[in-house]
């Protein structure tokens, strides 16, 4: 077999084990093939995501099954004022050793997992929000100048409540862009509530059953890194990066209007990654226009900072970012 071949027939599994996974999480989540298909998205490409939905949507229900659905650790968070950074990463306990002695040992705090819901993190405090910074970023925690390394593949996804404004601390610009990408929980439609009436008001309600192991979770992400992408694709998608930012010069003029601040080179990465994994599903092994402009909008939309204008206008960064793709060359 040829290295072609090869990689072709990996390619194919990848596929094959993507779909089955999306598969085994539809049977319990209605609809949402866009919030199911970019977390997976995510989960494989080592990013983070942040959901925004009113309650009641299933954000929760979706990473609990995502859960099932993989042999991997799971824990949920739930951020409240009063939540320490201890609470969230663990701390130094005293016990007495059987010689009668005293010594510190750590506990693991519940971020020590492989999937983790941080559940409305703009109700925690700045320090508990910025005590997930490192986890997110370096997969360690640090605690009284020791380093502890958290189990692989680590995926946290946060969700926010968009109405709900009272009592919540927004998350600074320096952790929204540790989230690969944000979605946006829609409401379902008439048909989807009565599904969703149908499985959970009978007497038997679905569950995942677990389909992949964390270790193919790694594989995977290996191999969507492989895909080639072309010189020319890679500057459209830094040229779409560039457009996101007032001061420069191929800024769209919604761009320089609307927006204070753009996409950080952080914003680059997560669009050609995930560019990479649409293309593979898309039976192609290369990455193409259409890729990148497929997510985008997930990738940029909490990247791209409104200025007093686009606030006060009620501006949504999801139509500027339409604008860029519908001009930037």
């Amino acid at each position: 077999m040829s290295e072609t071949d090869a990689i072709r027939e990996q390619l194919e599994r990848f596929r094959e084990d993507f779909l089955k996974l999306r598969s085994e999480v539809g049977k319990v989540i209605v609809g949402q093939n866009e919030i199911v298909e970019g977390t997976l998205t995510a989960l494989i490409a080592g990013g983070h995501v942040l959901l925004e939905g009113v309650p009641g949507l299933g954000k929760t229900m979706l990473v609990r099954t995502l859960a099932d659905a993989l042999h991997l650790k799971f824990q949920r968070i739930q951020f409240t004022p009063d939540l320490m950074p201890a609470d969230l990463i663990g701390t130094n306990v005293v016990l007495e050793t059987p010689d009668g002695r005293k010594k510190f040992e750590f506990q693991q705090g519940p971020v020590f997992a492989n999937i983790v819901l941080a559940d409305e993190i703009n109700r925690a405090t700045p320090k508990t929000q910025s005590a997930l910074l490192e986890a997110m970023q370096e997969h360690t925690v640090t605690v009284a100048g020791q380093t502890y390394k958290l189990p692989e593949p680590f995926f946290v996804m946060a969700t926010q409540n968009p109405l709900e404004m009272e009592g919540t601390y927004p998350l600074p610009e320096a952790q929204l862009d540790r989230f690969m990408i944000k979605l946006l929980v829609k409401f379902p439609s008439a048909s989807e509530i009565e599904t969703i009436l149908d499985r959970t008001t009978e007497s038997s309600t679905p569950r995942a059953e677990p389909v992949l192991a964390g270790e193919r979770i790694l594989e995977m992400a290996r191999q969507a890194r492989q895909i080639p992408i072309a010189d020319e694709i890679r500057r459209h998608g830094i040229n779409i990066i560039l457009a996101t930012h007032p001061e420069n010069e191929i800024a769209h003029e919604s761009t320089k209007q609307f927006i204070r601040y753009g996409s950080s080179p952080r914003g680059a990465q997560a669009l050609i990654l995930a560019a990479k994994i649409r293309a593979i599903l898309d039976h192609r092994y290369h990455v193409a226009k259409e890729d990148i402009h497929a997510v985008a909008p997930a990738v940029l939309r909490h990247r791209m900072i409104l200025n007093f204008e686009g606030q006060a206008e009620g501006v949504l960064t999801d139509a500027v970012i339409d604008s860029i793709l519908k001009t930037v060359a």
